[in-house]
């Protein structure tokens, strides 16, 4: 259940639930949405919980369209109030009284006064009798002296910024055009203005009118025909041809059999792209435009901006515009291009399944990753950093990071063992750490760890990168000396079926992330960093160079890395001793000149 965070289940009855984002929590008056799904069986709630989260993403993107106030919403309101404001004019005009009605009524007067109905004695008595005459002849003037007095009053309060005045006809337009930009925001302020101007142009205009001048045309610049057509509608997919309905499609085949981290990681990576584009759009109308449009915010996108507290619940271009004052680090070439890559392989099968033409993606790599590369360390850098309290001694189990303060307390957990076990076969962290102490053994006398997704099943499931992943892997000799099996055997005996109880998977699923994350800072203050370049995958980098001085070619050592088609002997561990001797030839023969680690065979205390 932790892995399915939009299902929730309240006794026997499964709901979905969706965290609505910050920008629209106002608008929608909650902070999550909840909906039961009205069954109590698990995979059926499963099948019916995508379409409505679909549903809800497709909400926030109309609902987020519609917040936002483009140039061209502007330009349509002013031109829209100078015409109506003229139309209004002009229809009030046509209802003024003619001058064959005033003359009925002058000669209505005249007859009830020679009738004797009107007691011509009397002052109230001849101005009742006249009243609706005189109101019939001055109202031409009366509706120029109130044009006029509302062209000042306009006048002033655009001086002073108040904006009363046209305050119902601002928010009858956004009613109208389904735009949701509340009163007093500067939004909503500068429309006003704009829609002020219009009618003070439409005034002078009336007033023109009256001395039988219709020849005038506005002379504030702001008040002309739009220059953009009218917002069109959210283009909304047919079922089952949305970019969210396809990626999830992509997510279940998972055409390239990568590990469920990577192919999760690929989904969130796309997700981000949806964000421009909107949930429901057609996946048929991705465009070259459309990824260029989000490489150029992925450029300026702050580093893991989803974990920054000020950047919750905002889309990626207002994680962007918000990081111009915030200036958080921003994404590496290499990291553009890993979102690009995910993005691209999407395309690729949406291509390949009759979704789209061709994949928009393809061309729009970074060319170059400046400051991305991974550099492996120096013999002099390990040295140091194998001195440090992390592998030589802390004060105690919790305090490795101060480096201050070594100690007598020798960290032997994944910690320690995982960037050794990298440094001496290449092998990726989450593949170490994942490991099941049945994944350590001995085959033809030889001690092998097996990457694999086989065997005993952990809590959260092993998982690997590619099928190709998957492969034996000898124990090099100096992890022997530094005492890996009596470590091997410590588990063993303590009943643990995983090699590293202690590490942890983070909450996307990731294994060691988070440690992987410390070290990172641990390096920097031990002066061994100072910006990119060194890593936890740097003791990965090590390994592929040790190969290459021991004289080896790329293309002779890949399999050992994980850079291999997939075969039955990397996923099930057995292979002939002729072959397997091999791997030992190879992993042996990784080296490092002028390595100081034998203080690291010390017992635990």
């Amino acid at each position: 259940m932790a892995r399915f965070s939009h299902l929730l289940r309240r006794g026997a009855a499964y709901y979905a639930r969706l965290r609505v984002p910050l920008d629209l929590v106002e608008v929608i008056g909650r902070k999550e949405l909840v909906k039961s799904l009205g069954t109590k069986d698990e995979g059926e709630a499963k099948r019916q919980l995508w379409p409505q989260i679909t549903s809800w993403l497709a909400e926030f993107d109309d609902l987020r369209a519609r917040r936002t106030l483009v140039a061209a919403d502007r330009e349509i309101a002013v031109w829209d109030h100078y015409n109506a404001t003229m139309e209004r004019d002009e229809a009030e005009r046509e209802r003024l009284p003619q001058e064959a009605e005033i003359a009925a009524a002058e000669a209505d007067v005249i007859r009830r006064a020679d009738q004797g109905e009107v007691d011509l004695a009397e002052p109230l008595a001849i101005l009742d009798a006249t009243l609706e005459l005189q109101v019939k002849q001055q109202a031409p003037a009366l509706a120029s002296e109130a044009r006029t007095a509302k062209l000042t009053d306009l006048r002033k309060h655009l001086v002073k910024g108040e904006t009363d005045l046209v305050a119902h006809e601002v928010n009858d337009y956004l009613a109208r055009n389904r735009l949701l930009v509340d009163q007093g925001t500067p939004d909503w302020v500068s429309l006003a203005r704009h829609m002020m101007r219009a009618e003070i142009e439409a005034l002078q205009r009336t007033l023109e009118r009256d001395r039988g001048d219709y020849t005038g045309v506005p002379r504030d610049p702001l008040v002309k025909p739009p220059s953009s057509a009218p917002r069109a509608e959210q283009e909304v997919a047919a079922e089952g041809e949305s970019i969210a309905e396809a990626v999830e499609a992509f997510r279940k085949e998972n055409p390239r059999n990568v590990s469920k981290s990577r192919i999760d990681e690929a989904c969130r990576d796309i997700g981000i792209f949806m964000e421009t584009t909107g949930h429901t759009f057609p996946v048929s109308k991705i465009t070259k435009k459309h990824v260029r449009e989000w490489k150029a915010l992925l450029i300026k996108y702050p580093v893991r901006a989803t974990e920054v507290a000020a950047f919750k619940g905002m889309t990626i271009r207002q994680i962007v515009e918000a990081n111009e004052d915030a200036k958080r680090p921003v994404l590496s070439d290499r990291t553009v291009n890993r979102y690009l890559s995910s993005l691209s392989s999407f395309c690729s099968w949406a291509e390949a399944n009759g979704y789209i033409a061709s994949n928009p993606c393809s061309g729009m790599a970074l060319s170059k990753e400046r400051g991305s590369k991974t550099l492996p360390f120096s013999s002099e850098q390990m040295n140091t950093l194998f001195a440090s309290p992390l592998f030589a001694g802390c004060v105690n189990d919790t305090e490795w990071r101060n480096i201050s303060r070594p100690g007598k307390v020798l960290i032997r957990d994944h910690r320690f063992w995982v960037p050794l076990i990298m440094l001496f076969s290449g092998a990726r962290p989450g593949e170490i750490a994942q490991l099941s102490t049945s994944d350590v053994r001995q085959e033809h006398g030889r001690w092998i760890m097996h990457v694999t997704t086989e065997g005993e099943a952990h809590e959260e499931g092993k998982q690997v990168k590619t099928a190709g992943s998957m492969r034996v892997i000898p124990v090099h000799p100096q992890l022997v000396k530094l005492g890996f099996l009596d470590y091997h055997a410590q588990r063993i005996e303590a009943g643990d079926k995983r090699l590293f109880p202690g590490a942890k998977r983070n909450e996307r699923g990731q294994m060691m992330a988070d440690y992987s994350r410390e070290f990172g800072k641990y390096l920097v203050r031990l002066g061994l960093k100072t910006g990119r370049g060194l890593s936890l995958y740097s003791f990965r980098h090590g390994a592929t160079d040790a190969l290459r001085r021991a004289g080896y070619l790329d293309n002779q050592f890949g399999f050992i890395l994980g850079h291999a088609e997939a075969t039955m002997t990397g996923r099930y561990g057995i292979m002939p001793q002729g072959m397997l001797e091999q791997r030992v030839d190879l992993i042996n023969a990784i080296a490092y000149p002028g390595l100081k680690i034998d203080h690291l065979s010390k017992d635990i205390t």
